[in-house]
């Protein structure tokens, strides 16, 4: 939502300021300098990322116009999922557990916490980091090194979108320029004509160097921020998981390793205390 207020804002501010000086606005409709230069930046994308980078970089796009996916719910809702499944491997064993992590999809307690089951790398993440537990063998030390490991990789992977779209948004103002200095190049085999056909020919080329800038710093820069403070966000759930999971592999009792989980959650979205105990225990 505040991605399409943002765009409203920058169009408006300035396609709204040109006119207020008396810009006609129907000068800047130049389809040619749109298609040399959208055209370019395509290409160049399609050039710089594999098929599978471009379909995350589509996804990550898209996902940017429904908002963050990480809300102060989203980490309730986590902690309860925690709770619930610390709650069951200590009164009946860790084989208990057994059964829901091998079919996530058909347990009654993963299918509770739609956000946990919809996000495959997460529910990875959880799946394989109790399996070790169970299995045994492993000390909390060597499996907190395992899951930073298993975080980095996550986290380096979430980067490349962004780093992409941010590499495309670098290269908009140079390709302004090409389409300007096409633009240029017709208007020179056109000066021995009317005043007015070269200056309109000028204006043109000028319109590609504005949308070249323009789109760059008003909206595909802007974008590929988004997107990796979107994946800031995904990794510090990532985090609050694993604190929650290595306390809980030392010994301690349920309510505490949420307590360890809590602490690491960002300050806009971290619950108190009270608040935590009362939504994993079900009080109102």
């Amino acid at each position: 939502m505040f991605v399409i207020i943002g765009t409203v804002i920058v169009l408006g501010s300035v396609l709204g300021g040109f006119m207020l000086e008396g810009g006609p606005i129907l000068v800047l409709m130049q389809f040619v300098e749109f298609l040399i230069i959208g055209g370019a930046a395509l290409g160049a994308l399609i050039i710089s990322a594999p098929a599978s980078l471009l379909k995350k970089i589509i996804g990550k796009m898209i996902a940017t116009l429904k908002g963050s996916a990480v809300s102060k719910q989203t980490y309730l809702d986590l902690l309860k999922f925690m709770f619930d499944i610390f709650q069951l491997s200590r009164k009946e064993g860790l084989i208990a557990i057994e059964t829901h992590i091998e079919n996530p999809d058909k347990s009654a307690l993963f299918t509770k916490y739609p956000q946990i089951i919809n996000n495959r790398h997460l529910l990875q993440f959880m799946c394989d980091t109790f399996r070790l537990v169970i299995v045994g063998g492993v000390s909390p030390h060597d499996m907190e090194m395992l899951m930073d490991g298993d975080i980095e990789t996550h986290h380096h992977e979430g980067t490349k979108p962004g780093m992409i779209l941010q590499k495309i948004g670098d290269s908009m103002p140079g390709l302004g320029i090409v389409a300007a200095v096409l633009g240029i190049v017709i208007t020179m085999q056109a000066i021995d004509g009317p005043p007015a056909e070269i200056g309109h020919k000028v204006a043109v080329a000028l319109v590609g160097t504005f949308l070249g800038i323009f789109l760059s710093y008003g909206f595909i820069q802007p974008l590929a921020t988004n997107i990796d403070m979107a994946n800031e966000e995904e990794t510090k759930v990532f985090e609050a998981i694993k604190s929650g999971m290595i306390s809980f592999a030392k010994g301690a009792n349920p309510i505490v390793s949420l307590e360890f989980a809590r602490r690491t959650i960002p300050d806009e979205y971290r619950p108190t205390f009270l608040e935590m105990e009362k939504h994993v225990k079900g009080k109102k």
